[in-house]
């Protein structure tokens, strides 16, 4: 018989009841380590008193009214996200994946009101992930999350990430845009170089197409940056962000220049919910810590310490941890074992971490993790790893 919540998780056996700061308390009262983060979502940890007050304090005045009338906490974050980014306006929406679909709509829509409705095609890498509506599942082109959802959404082509040649051969009369992500996370926490971003962006602007960086993952801090497109120097035309910008809240947003989202007119795009009030009230909590003096100096700090931290086990370990890699707050080691059983192990230990592509075991912790809560960490990891050596 088909479980009442439909059976799409392969969930742990765990259920949670209370969270504070960097841990999570389960219903047996056990207290966990969280190094998962929602999947890089709590930016801020768990019941961060900004975020809360200002969570109540709109919960008594304004739930939800659409967006057939003005929303003025729309107009507040997206100045705010336009005064710190590349932006010249932006789209809200209630997630990641709906900030992608997005994008990729102003993207053909930018060749269609330009005159060229025959350009439509998205370049995107192996190994991709942007959501799992139809059209982002095809844009990821993976075929685990493929399989079972025929006929596939045209115009989506793939290259090797960070093959700079095969994306130039795969332009074709019809390419419309590139869209990558600056670091891939679910494809196994793989940072793109910044001159490959940089040789993107160029090749952009030589065929006249639109650079899309998912930044659902990597964006609001988590690399040490506002944006991880900051690293490399450049700037895309359009961008996706969800995930950390809401602490928890569901809320994406699609960000463009003036010039690229000159086709989104009225009636072009809508959501029933996406920014409400709450939804921006949250946002609009998490900017105002995010964006405070030396916030993201201290997270490119920590996210420094905890790649030191990690290298120095794997080094101890080298019989179990293949490889570490990632950028700022956004790490994964390779374990010398199936991920899902590494994850397993460290969930027993107290430690929550999360899995990712290319056998990877994420490490993506609040933006507020300590130095101290990173010592237990590394602890637990280690106990773990002398554990799994251990006959």
């Amino acid at each position: 018989m088909i479980p009442v919540v439909m059976p799409t998780y392969a969930r742990a056996d765990l259920a949670f009841e209370r969270g504070e700061g960097a841990y999570l308390f389960a219903t047996d009262g056990r207290r966990y380590l969280d190094f998962a983060a929602g999947v890089a979502v709590n930016s801020l940890g768990h019941g961060h008193p900004r975020l809360v007050a200002a969570l109540v304090e709109q919960a008594g005045k304004l739930w939800h009214c659409s967006n057939l009338y003005r929303v003025p906490g729309q107009e507040r974050v997206a100045a705010r996200l336009v005064a710190n980014s590349f932006a010249d306006t932006a789209f809200f929406c209630n997630s990641g994946a709906e900030a992608m679909e997005c994008c990729i709509k102003v993207a053909r829509k930018y060749h269609h009101a330009g005159g060229h409705p025959e350009r439509f095609r998205v370049i995107c890498a192996d190994g991709a992930f942007h959501g799992r509506t139809l059209a982002t599942i095809a844009a990821g082109g993976q075929k685990k999350h493929l399989e079972g959802f025929a006929p596939v959404v045209e115009g989506f082509d793939h290259v090797p990430y960070g093959n700079l040649n095969a994306l130039r051969d795969a332009i074709r009369p019809d390419t419309a845009a590139i869209l990558v992500e600056p670091v891939q996370g679910e494809g196994g926490i793989i940072p793109g170089d910044p001159d490959y971003l940089r040789r993107l962006r160029a090749a952009a602007d030589e065929f006249g197409l639109l650079l899309i960086l998912d930044e659902v993952q990597t964006g609001v801090g988590r690399t040490g940056r506002l944006f991880a497109y900051e690293h490399s120097g450049i700037a895309p035309d359009i961008m996706g962000v969800a995930k950390g910008l809401g602490g928890g809240f569901p809320v994406g947003a699609c960000l463009a220049t003036e010039a690229a989202a000159r086709g989104m007119t009225a009636g072009t795009h809508g959501s029933t919910f996406g920014g409400n009030p709450l939804a921006m009230a949250a946002a609009d909590a998490v900017l105002d810590v995010v964006l405070e003096p030396g916030f993201l100096d201290e997270v490119d700090r920590i996210g420094a310490l905890l790649r030191r931290r990690l290298d120095a086990v794997a080094a101890a370990f080298p019989a179990m941890v293949e490889e570490v890699r990632g950028l700022g707050l956004m790490l994964g080691f390779k374990p010398r074992m199936p991920n899902t059983e590494m994850v397993a192990k460290l969930r027993a230990n107290g430690l929550l971490t999360v899995g990712a592509g290319d056998n990877v075991v994420r490490l993506v912790p609040p933006l507020t993790i300590t130095e101290t809560q990173i010592d237990d960490a590394m602890t637990i990891l280690s106990h773990t790893l002398g554990e799994a050596v251990t006959p």
